[in-house]
């Protein structure tokens, strides 16, 4: 007998509601929630792969533990033992900070990637953090800490209302949206078309995005922060610059106007290969749309001048006037936030409290540069010991991280590693323990971080669509067990790392004037929480004292988690307002336009007007069926166009002999690949684009399909020298490469591997 159940998709940011077709204990189909208060049943090929992937046999079923070289299942309470074993020794001789704690992309899209790691990291005291957000999106974070003073104050365009849509470095028909949660994100690009308004893409590549816009620019790689201080310096040139209503939330517009002076439309076109009038006219249209909105992602992160870039995107929603106001870009109010603040100063956000221990990089949020991990661990020279035990939850960083040889050869060398993850892959290949998950239709799913980006506010919750199968362990305690076990406290009743964070957060509370708990006492608040377990009292604690909250009876029609337990498909929390100066956290309170790490860092773009690559550059891409390195094992999402190839201009490939199909070789400062050539028309001339999170042809990896066709790891060309200096964030778009055919017999074997899929 089949049944339905409601899910919410966790494979990407869109976070769209599914409808799942189960037949006893598998799911059968995958189809969009059309009463989604969100997604409206809006669906893409990986929500509708996800029964596929729910069910994948090379997901591991029970814990191994390594004995005598080799990984073996074992039981739970061996698992959870040997981490005890393996950690402890090392923190008590070494000290705290000899522990890494690494975290995959995986891990926002959980309920307990999202609850249990910072009480891990917090637990353990170390400053070892290594996270995939510094291969992607800090940058944005260290750019809102310096202007708002909350790296996590990430304001996103009002898709639905706005006039005028400049998107820099991002592709959201491939990636569905980055940073700015917005199922259908087609649909919202279209939409914005048909009632008229414009659509701007600035890519090297013509994208599928691009091809949608109503003006593309192809700029040179890396040169984003070049072209958006030219549009800065237009604003203010003609008299454009008009933050209105933000004006008495600003800081710094003279200092502003002083800083860019230098990056006039006809200083940056050459470097940037676009022409000044069409920069000119960038600035015009932005300036003169009613609503306005200016976007940027990856593409414009993952470069040498990436926060400078992250900052500029904003600099000019204010000088427009479009910061916070219906239109243009504005910061969401996710439910489970904390009970907003009253607007005032704040103390700030700083950058480098401390740094990695060999090449001195400074921490960001936290959180130290994952290009830096195996220098870190396997370079003995330095302040201090060298990391000699790794946890990795839902991290795969042999991949994601430049360098990957290194970081593999790095891996052998600790003295112990667990790694939390439903595969064997090319980094829990490593482990001397691997904890698995369940399948995601076994899992309850609230997107904590997607709701704080989301382009509308609402708020949705699922419990599991599938029972726990006899034998799994819930990520949740998953996670409460490995933070008991790390930090001393092994054997435990997990439930205590719950009972803990609600003792410490409502004890807060009640000493907070601005909480609807202020006074109150926090025992007889925690009696009130209801849910069948500690995480889902933890989320009843945060929607009750959250922005729309019932505060403990305080607002009696506010939100508990019985309430939105009462309505499967979510609830509409309305559309994005604005919210300054509330938000504000900086010294002043204002937004603060030219910070000085900002100011510190402008003659290193200033040098760059000079530059122009001696050769070609490489950029990554995205594709709709895939996400990073953790979908290529699922059949359905591989093949037809998503697959590992190198994407070259025709005159690029006629001047260096390559044809379309063949083997060529790609030579960068990491090392080299051999990959297939794709000639084509969409990437500009001087540039080559390969996806990332392939190379699936390491050893002792249990991924089937995706051996099958593993393609290169495009990492490798980096040796993880090029960061980004203020985000630490790597540089994996517009660095230098070589290419050239590969031999005969390396066209012969790749083609081989290719013939299954064409």
């Amino acid at each position: 007998m089949s049944r339905t159940a409601l899910r919410i998709c966790p494979l990407c940011e869109a976070t769209c509601g599914l409808t799942l077709t189960i037949d006893g204990t598998r799911v059968t189909a995958a189809r969009g929630d059309r009463h989604d208060v969100f997604s409206r049943g809006f669906i893409c090929p990986k929500g509708a792969s996800f029964g596929a992937l729910d069910a994948d046999p090379d997901r591991l079923r029970a814990p191994l533990v390594r004995e005598g070289g080799e990984l073996r299942e074992a039981t739970w309470e061996e698992a959870f033992d040997a981490v005890a074993a393996g950690i402890r020794p090392v923190v008590e001789r070494y000290g705290p900070h000899t522990v890494g704690v690494v975290l995959g992309n995986p891990t926002v899209h959980t309920v307990a990637g999202a609850l249990y790691p910072p009480v891990l990291v917090g637990a353990l005291g170390t400053r070892n953090l290594f996270t995939a957000s510094t291969v992607d999106q800090m940058p944005k974070h260290v750019s809102s800490g310096l202007l708002y003073g909350d790296a996590l104050a990430i304001p996103v365009p009002d898709l639905d209302r706005t006039d005028h849509l400049l998107l820099i470095g991002a592709n959201p028909l491939e990636s569905n949206g980055s940073l700015c949660t917005a199922p259908d994100f087609p649909g919202r690009l279209k939409a914005l078309k048909a009632r008229g308004g414009t659509l701007t893409v600035i890519d090297p590549r013509r994208t599928r995005t691009a091809r949608l816009a109503d003006r593309h620019v192809q700029i040179r790689p890396g040169t984003d922060a070049l072209l958006l201080a030219a549009m800065a310096y237009v604003l203010f040139e003609e008299d454009l610059a008009d933050p209105g209503e933000l004006t008495p939330h600003v800081q710094g517009l003279g200092e502003l106007r002083c800083a860019v002076r230098d990056f006039t439309p006809s200083a940056v076109a050459g470097a940037c290969d676009v022409d000044a009038d069409t920069i000119r006219a960038l600035a015009r249209e932005l300036a003169a749309a009613p609503t306005a909105a200016v976007y940027g992602r990856i593409g414009s992160c993952t470069v040498a001048h990436g926060t400078l870039a992250s900052w500029l995107v904003d600099v000019l929603n204010v000088l427009t006037g479009n910061l916070d106001r219906p239109g243009g870009a504005l910061f969401p109010q996710a439910a489970t936030d904390k009970t907003p603040r009253p607007a005032g100063p704040g103390r700030g956000f700083a950058l480098g409290r401390w740094h990695s221990r060999v090449s001195r990089h400074p921490e960001a949020k936290g959180e130290l540069p994952l290009a830096a991990l195996a220098e870190e661990i396997d370079t003995a020279t330095g302040d201090g010991e060298p990391i000699r035990a790794l946890i990795a939850v839902a991290a795969n960083p042999v991949l994601s991280a430049p360098d990957g040889d290194r970081l593999d050869k790095a891996l052998d060398s600790l003295d112990f590693m667990v790694s939390v993850d439903p595969y064997l892959n090319e980094t829990s290949r490593h482990a001397h323990v691997v904890l698995p998950p369940p399948p995601p239709a076994q899992s309850p799913h609230h997107d904590f971080a997607f709701n704080t980006l989301a382009v509308h506010n609402q708020v949705r919750y699922t419990r599991p669509a599938i029972p726990l199968e006899p034998g799994r362990m819930a990520e949740t305690e998953i996670l409460a067990r490995l933070t008991l076990a790390a930090t001393g406290m092994h054997g435990a009743d997990p439930s205590a790392v719950d009972a803990l964070v609600i003792d410490q957060t409502l004890g807060k509370a009640v000493r907070a004037e601005h909480s609807p708990a202020y006074g109150r006492d926090p025992r007889d608040l925690a009696a009130r929480l209801t849910g069948a377990d500690g995480p889902e009292r933890r989320l009843d604690m945060m929607l009750r004292l959250g922005p729309y909250g019932d505060g403990f009876g305080v607002q009696p029609d506010g939100l508990t988690l019985e309430k939105l337990l009462a309505h499967p498909h979510g609830i509409d929390l309305g559309p994005l307002e604005p919210r300054l100066p509330q938000p504000l956290k900086t010294r002043s309170g204002k937004v603060e336009l030219l910070p000085q790490p900002i100011a510190d860092d402008l003659p290193r773009l200033h040098a760059a007007l000079d530059q122009r690559p001696a050769g070609l550059v490489l950029v990554g891409r995205r594709h709709l069926r895939s996400s990073n390195s953790w979908l290529h094992n699922v059949p359905a999402l591989t093949g037809g166009s998503n697959r590992c190839t190198l994407h070259l201009h025709p005159e690029d490939a006629e001047r260096l002999g390559v044809r379309d199909g063949a083997a060529v070789r790609v030579k960068g400062a990491g090392g080299e690949v051999t990959t297939t050539a794709e000639v084509t028309d969409a990437v500009r001339r001087g540039v080559v684009s390969m996806p990332h999170g392939w190379g699936h042809d390491r050893p002792g990896t249990g991924l089937t399909h995706a051996a099958q066709d593993p393609g290169v790891n495009v990492n490798q060309l980096l040796d993880g020298s090029l960061l980004d200096p203020l985000s630490g964030n790597a540089v994996l778009n517009g660095v230098p490469v070589e290419v050239a055919p590969a031999h005969p017999s390396e066209t012969a074997r790749v083609t081989e591997k290719l013939t299954p899929l064409t």
